[in-house]
């Protein structure tokens, strides 16, 4: 398949690739994908070990039935989850591991099809593309003076984008039969949840699914082309995008066309959430887990700062029983240290330096407790155990480590 997509079909369109997805190599490497990523169990409550203690026959099965048309993908199960930093709670989707294999082996075959046309300003969910690059792509614009921005938000994105038009999207491209009965089948499964039983998916994606990212990416990819055509600097991350302009008319005028797009393609901009924001004047714009102020500031967003201390609270609560040295060795110092790597562009270290805080914080607690101290860490407690305490069992201090990778000049 790859040789003929370096070619590219006749037509332009590719018209026989359901043989590719049941063939039982392009279904062990998905399984193998769907291993390595975990997850619990679906509807089935199957969990990935059990699958595996049978995988090379269960691999068999579904090559039969998606060659005989008899695969029927069950619906996912829906649990809530907390929201992190509030009360609330949202909703995950849990595929069953069949099903996860079989749109991993869907995805396998459709994504190198799609891909090689996709559009430049589309950094979200595609193989070689990251957020990092999207960010970066954003701190080269703003330092070349685009200092308005539209700050986009479409409601619900996932949940709403209607499938009639969806399928018309990958037919552009796929007209094999099989292959479309597929994409639908996985559109129509619907949820799960107790007690309310099972719910119709009338529109969105499969929610929690593994094809969900690139058929969202299809939808959108007529958008990023129309922009990308009149020349405006769109940066887009799945659902979240921003588009720098030189001047408000601009910003304007292409709000304007995006709002007029959305209204075609059964899309909303959500209207509390969508804005102009001019960079001369306070108050910025968030964008993939920063805050950008002016031109060149930027730092992690209060949610973002909140949703690290609401990970960290979990794990060092005062009755904590593990080994303080192996607690930051193995649990806190992956955590604090993939944070910093996400968030190493911001600008300053006051938020690495407030995470600090708050860390050694709750380990003093910790502490406290175990001296038979109530409440939280205060008064003598910086005597008893200082920072360098921490130092000496290891943990790492996001600012010292952010300022050894932006030294002063």
């Amino acid at each position: 398949m790859l040789e003929t997509l370096e070619r590219g079909p006749r037509n332009g369109v590719w018209h026989s690739l359901i043989d590719k997805v049941y063939a039982e190599r392009t279904l062990s490497a998905a399984w193998e994908k769907v291993q390595a990523n975990g997850g619990a169990g679906g509807v089935d409550r199957e969990t990935i070990g059990v699958f595996a203690r049978t995988a090379e026959k269960r691999i068999e099965e579904l090559s039969r039935q998606l060659r005989e048309g008899r695969y029927v993908p069950q619906p996912v199960r829906r649990v809530m989850i907390p929201k992190p930093g509030t009360t609330q709670e949202r909703p995950l989707g849990i595929p069953t591991v069949r099903d996860r294999v079989v749109q991993t082996a869907l995805r396998m075959v459709l994504e190198p099809i799609f891909e090689r046309d996709f559009a430049r300003e589309s950094f979200g969910f595609r193989p070689g593309r990251s957020c990092q690059q999207a960010l970066a792509r954003v701190e080269t614009l703003l330092a070349e003076g685009y200092s308005h921005v539209v700050d986009a938000d479409l409601k619900s994105y996932f949940d709403t984008i209607p499938h009639a038009a969806l399928l018309a999207r990958v037919k552009a491209k796929v007209v094999d039969g099989r292959i479309l009965e597929l994409v639908e089948c996985f559109l129509k499964q619907g949820v799960m949840e107790e007690p309310k039983g099972w719910s119709p998916t009338d529109t969105g994606t499969p929610q929690g699914g593994v094809i969900s990212p690139l058929l969202a990416n299809v939808y959108l990819d007529a958008l990023d082309w129309k922009l990308h055509l009149n020349g405006w600097e769109l940066v887009r991350y799945a659902d979240d995008f921003v588009i720098l302009c030189r001047t408000r008319v601009h910003a304007e005028e292409v709000l304007a066309v995006v709002r007029h797009w959305c209204d075609g393609a059964g899309l909303q901009l959500h209207p509390q959430k969508t804005r102009l924001v001019d960079l001369s004047e306070p108050g910025g714009f968030d964008f993939l887990g920063y805050h950008f102020e002016r031109t060149s500031s930027r730092w992690p967003r209060v949610k973002s700062r909140e949703s690290l201390e609401h990970k960290l609270h979990g794990l060092t609560r005062r009755n904590c029983g593990e080994n303080l040295s192996e607690l930051i060795r193995e649990r806190l110092n992956p955590i604090v240290r993939g944070w910093l790597n996400y968030f190493r562009r911001s600008s300053n270290a006051a938020d690495f330096r407030s995470v600090d805080c708050y860390l050694r914080g709750r380990l003093r607690a910790i502490l406290r407790k175990r001296r038979g101290l109530q409440g939280r860490s205060r008064g003598r407690d910086h005597q008893r155990w200082p920072n360098r305490y921490f130092d000496e069992l290891g943990l790492l201090s996001l600012e010292q480590l952010w300022r050894l990778q932006n030294p002063v000049p």
